[in-house]
Parts: C-alpha cells; sequence; structure tokens
C-alpha cells in the first residue's frame, strides 16, 4: 500500500491527527521530498521510529514510481512532501499513476489543506471555486493565463513563490482589474502564520 501524507516540521504540531503519529511510529520506509524534513518531523512528535528513507522528488520521481510500485504490493510506504500535498503541486503523481494501473492500493492521512484553509479564512465567496496550481513562472504565459481565467466568475486559489509574488500581484491588477478583491495567505496552519486582505492593486503595492 502507498499512503499519502503532508507534512511540515514548521507548522502547529497540534495538527498532527493519531493516524498520521501512528503510521510514523509503524511504517518501514517514508518516500519523502526532503529526508531531513521527515527526521525533524519525527523529532518533534516524540517519535521513535526510525524508518527507511528515500529521497522522493521532481528530479527523480518517473524511477522511483517504478521502482516503489513493486514492493508496495507487500510492504507499505509513506510518502511525504515539505509542506503540499504529494501530487497535487508537489511530486508522487507519477507514483499513485503507476500504482493504480499496478493495482497497488494507495490511500491518504487527512490533513490540513492550505486550499480550504485560505478559503475558509479569505472571506471571498465559497460557493464556487477553483484550485489554478502554481502560477506560472513566465510573465507572458502567466498573464495569457490570467486573461483565460478573468472571464469567469468564481474565487481562484493559486500557488506562488515568495520570490515572485509581487511580479504576480501586478500581473493580477493588470488582468482582473484593479478593484479585484485578493487575500495573500502564507504559512497557513502554522505558528507564523500571515493573511492579508485588500484590493489587487494595494496588495501589490
Amino acid at each position: 500500500m502507498i499512503i499519502i501524507h503532508c507534512c511540515n516540521p514548521g507548522r502547529n504540531r497540534g495538527d498532527a491527527s493519531r493516524r498520521l503519529i501512528h503510521t510514523l511510529s509503524t511504517i518501514t520506509v517514508v518516500a519523502a521530498g526532503d529526508t531531513r524534513v521527515t527526521v525533524h518531523l519525527c523529532k518533534a512528535l516524540a517519535i521513535e521510529n526510525r524508518p527507511k528513507l528515500i529521497a522522493l522528488h521532481d528530479h527523480n520521481e518517473r524511477g522511483k514510481a517504478v521502482e516503489l510500485v513493486g514492493p508496495a504490493r507487500d510492504i507499505d510506504f509513506l510518502v511525504l512532501s515539505d509542506a503540499g500535498m504529494p501530487s497535487v503541486s508537489d511530486p508522487a503523481f507519477h507514483l499513485v499513476d503507476a500504482a493504480a494501473a499496478a493495482s497497488v492500493q494507495v490511500t491518504a492521512v487527512p490533513d490540513p489543506s492550505a486550499v480550504l484553509a485560505a478559503l475558509a479564512v479569505s472571506g471571498l465567496l465559497t460557493d464556487r471555486f477553483t484550485f489554478e496550481g502554481f502560477l506560472l513562472r513566465k510573465h507572458g504565459e502567466r498573464v495569457k493565463l490570467m486573461r483565460d481565467l478573468a472571464v469567469g466568475h468564481r474565487t481562484m486559489v493559486f500557488f506562488e513563490l515568495p520570490n515572485r509574488l509581487a511580479d504576480s500581484l501586478l500581473d493580477l491588477a493588470a488582468t482582473f482589474g484593479n478593484d479585484r478583491r485578493v487575500v495573500a495567505c502564507r504559512e497557513l496552519t502554522k505558528f507564523c502564520e500571515e493573511v492579508k486582505r485588500g484590493t489587487a492593486s494595494e496588495l501589490a503595492e
């Protein structure tokens, strides 16, 4: 079986479920984007179990998928990401796809969701929303995407890197309009959680 879970040692430890703690305490193999994060998480949760750690990231995921799916018929593997959910804007999609094709069971350990948390605290309409993942890196491609999305009437959730946030907010103001309501959230569910609300132009400034 392949078990999917999100982890981040900097988040509120109280969010760690009993199921996650039990899984980390008994699992023998963990595939993680950064194995050091797994070590820190286990220490933070006072878990003495020391599973075998395998690096799983964008550059090796396709090869690791082939390597892990076979043994997963007999051994449980826990897949952890550093912050996001594996296979959703984080590595593990190819692993899950290969497991499904091989009829290997895949399950997820529930975890706080940054997407739903952002929606809940945003104050924006939540009856219709879409998750658009990470914004494109190149300015021209990002603006084209935004123009395509601007015609919709719904709340949209984007992921963005800190060093690109200012440019992306400027592009949002230019394509969605200066008065479009925007909420910027960072480090949700962690001790340093921060939420900023305003128009696209205000937040860009």
